[in-house]
């Protein structure tokens, strides 16, 4: 089967990129608005860049009226941004916050999620996620226009919060311990729970 991306609509494009490209990481966004408004939203489009400077970037896709994500607008008003990272334990919280709520109106109240303070930047931090990386804002980059269109968001992290449970007897953080999700096609998710060693070649 050949599917000729060239021939077919974005909304046509979408499942088949999002059942493929999988598992993806999701990026638990906290950002704030000029306004002060707090936003949390999940994003599965998400992946470190590199560590020199240490770097990431979330994809917050323009929805079907041609709207941005709200957590795009705040990045533009306040160039900063918190990534929580999830593990199993947060599934229901990080779901919910996925609802469509009207701009301004706070998914941290709303849910009734508890926030900590960022140490560098102003938008807050999910108080039980076990990492959490503060972030500012490096560029956006617009990839397409319309629905379905793009802004990639880069930030450079400027320090990372680690919760001592789920580091190892190594002081790193110890996949095992964290417990983190992935996003797969259409409602399925999956759980890193089944690991396996390969040797890096030296």
């Amino acid at each position: 089967m050949l599917i000729d991306f060239e021939k077919i609509s974005p909304r046509e494009a979408y499942p088949w990129l999002i059942n493929a490209i999988n598992p993806r990481p999701i990026a638990w966004v906290s950002t704030i608005s000029a306004a002060g408004h707090t936003n949390l939203a999940p994003f599965s489009f998400f992946q470190g860049v590199c560590a020199s400077p240490p770097t990431l970037l979330f994809t917050g896709a323009v929805d079907r009226q041609g709207k941005k994500k709200d957590s795009v607008i705040n990045v533009e008003q306040v160039p900063e941004f918190v990534i929580n990272i999830v593990p199993y334990a947060l599934r229901e919280s990080m779901n919910a916050t996925a609802a469509p709520l009207p701009h301004g109106e706070s998914e941290f109240d709303h849910f009734k999620i508890a926030t900590a303070p960022s140490l560098k930047i102003r938008p807050p931090r999910v108080a039980s996620s076990p990492v959490s990386l503060e972030c500012r804002l490096d560029r956006i980059v617009n990839i397409g226009t319309g629905p379905l269109s793009a802004n990639v968001v880069f930030g450079t992290v400027v320090c990372m919060h680690v919760s001592e449970q789920v580091l190892g007897a190594d002081g790193q953080i110890d996949p095992r311990l964290l417990d983190t999700i992935g996003r797969m096609g259409s409602d399925y998710y999956t759980r890193t729970t089944e690991l396996f060693t390969i040797p890096r070649p030296s």
